[in-house]
């Protein structure tokens, strides 16, 4: 592994730490760095989803207490009392899970074999694109919250776990598209943000199992930079969660949104120009 090398995977770990959490796309922002610094649409791509897997170990150490009370309350499992206590974060995670595979597998096969026909300064362009939309559907969610809930149901199940396979997609984000849901839901943020991040871990060991398999391996990266990448990303990841619960209501992070999507227009269409 040479120094460039070690850089780009430190680099990949930072950006993927901070912005898996954010109501930001962590799989757009983290292709658009890859792809400035020289990684092809369809690697970056594989990439972004595959060091999904660090901040993935940054929420199951995080909500470590829930997990294992889910896991707990899992042997004692009824369906006539699926949403009822411990059951529905069970309930939520499994059901969830099951409408991103439907929802998200179709829609990876099409992307990356999308995203290796565009050139670098159009994939770029579309992550803009998409990060503004994203950027939308955060403003329009926080002023029709109305609060209150806190735990999931079975139409929660559905709608979340649908929109979180749209997530595939580089640009939109995943916590930013389950965060928004839960609160069109009229879901306490808190509460929308907690069962995001949780619901991530399945849905993040997903895609790399499946970033692997079509991949044939780690996609365009040496087992020590991934390992590094990793861990950043791991660490990294666990005092972004800590900061921005301690901050999730007074953040208006669609503005970032807006923001790195407009930057993203401009600078694909520039990349275009100078290709």
């Amino acid at each position: 592994m040479t120094v460039s090398d070690l850089l780009i995977a430190i680099l990949a770990g930072i950006v993927q730490g901070i912005v898996e959490w954010l109501p930001v796309s962590s799989q757009g922002n983290l292709s658009l760095v890859l792809t400035l610094v020289g990684t092809e649409p369809d690697v970056a791509l594989q990439l972004a989803l595959f060091l999904q897997v660090g901040t993935t170990l940054s929420a199951a150490t995080y909500y470590r207490d829930e997990i294992s009370t889910a896991l707990t309350a899992m042997p004692g499992w009824r369906p006539d009392a699926a949403y009822d206590g411990e059951n529905a974060i069970v309930s939520y995670i499994v059901i969830a899970s099951l409408m991103t595979g439907l929802v998200g597998i179709p829609l990876y096969i099409f992307v990356v074999d999308l995203a290796g026909q565009l050139t670098g300064g159009l994939f770029i362009a579309i992550i803009g694109l998409l990060l503004i939309a994203t950027g939308v559907l955060q403003r329009v969610s926080e002023s029709v919250s109305m609060g209150g809930h806190t735990d999931p149901t079975f139409a929660d199940s559905i709608l979340v776990g649908a929109v979180q396979g749209l997530a595939i997609l580089p640009g939109i984000s995943r916590s930013g598209m389950t965060t928004s849901a839960f609160l069109f839901r009229s879901y306490e943020p808190p509460a929308a943000f907690r069962l995001s991040f949780l619901l991530s871990i399945p849905a993040s060991l997903g895609a790399a199992v499946l970033t692997l398999l079509s991949a044939g391996g780690l996609p365009g990266i040496s087992p020590v930079a991934a390992t590094v990448a990793l861990a950043v990303s791991a660490i990294v990841g666990y005092f972004t969660i800590d900061a921005l619960m301690r901050v999730v209501e007074r953040v208006p992070f669609w503005a970032v949104c807006f923001g790195l999507g407009g930057l993203a227009i401009v600078g694909g269409g520039i990349v275009s120009l100078v290709v």
